[in-house]
């Protein structure tokens, strides 16, 4: 790893600081669960809506629409024109948690 500084003494790396969000992602075929890797400070949304044709996920595991896992794998590029929908796993709200808590 590299570390350059400027004049004023900010410094630069090769390293780029990510977290890791976990997600379910629904393709036109597959639902995918993996992480996807976000800028301290950004939003999931500024990640998804890049300009590059494809994305990246690690952890990934690919299901069919029975929910049957097809594959699992340490990391995979999906290409963001594919996907329907996509959730961060702490959004997830089960139908009988909704229930208890009165919502719909």
């Amino acid at each position: 790893m590299s570390i350059r500084f400027d004049e004023k003494g900010k410094f630069f790396t090769d390293v780029i600081s990510k977290e890791a969000v976990p997600v379910v992602i629904q393709t036109l075929t597959h639902r995918v669960q993996g992480l996807i890797h976000i800028k301290p400070g950004e939003r999931l949304k500024d990640e998804i809506n890049q300009s590059e044709a494809f994305f990246a996920v690690t952890e990934a595991k690919i299901f069919d629409h029975t929910g049957k896992r097809l594959y699992s794998c340490d990391f995979m590029a999906i290409n963001r024109d594919h996907i329907i929908w996509l959730l961060p796993e702490d959004q997830i709200v089960s139908p009988d948690s909704a229930k208890r808590g009165g919502e719909a």
